[in-house]
């Protein structure tokens, strides 16, 4: 037979809280990443649209937009993820504040009676 050493006690304490300070850091993070997606979007965006300027015949100056369809899809997934992490931002600022513990109220003795019935 082999001897297996005994597991280590476990602490209950630290693995269910939710929260952790550092998720405030990590906030903070997200919200840089996502200013930067978000300044990335509009930079791609005007990168999509060209002026396309035409002169006819008759003297007549057409011009159009033509928009490009790389740097369109680009902005708009610079533009979902700045989204996702903004939400995931928000996310992580409330799990990282301290909440207080609800007490539990004590039962009046009257209900305490009727419970007991």
């Amino acid at each position: 037979m082999t001897d297996v050493p005994p597991a280590p006690p476990a602490t209950t304490r630290g693995q269910d809280r939710l929260h952790q300070p550092l998720r405030l850091v990590v906030a903070v993070v997200e919200l840089l990443l996502a200013a930067v997606a978000g300044w990335a979007a509009t930079r791609c965006w005007d990168l999509a649209v060209a002026p396309l300027t035409v002169r006819s015949d008759d003297g007549a100056t057409l011009v159009s937009r033509v928009y490009e369809g790389n740097w369109v899809g680009l902005a708009f997934l610079l533009a979902a993820v700045a989204g996702v992490l903004l939400v995931d931002a928000a996310r992580q600022s409330v799990l990282g504040v301290r909440t207080r513990r609800r007490r539990r109220r004590r039962a009046s003795r009257g209900t305490r009676a009727a419970d007991a019935r």
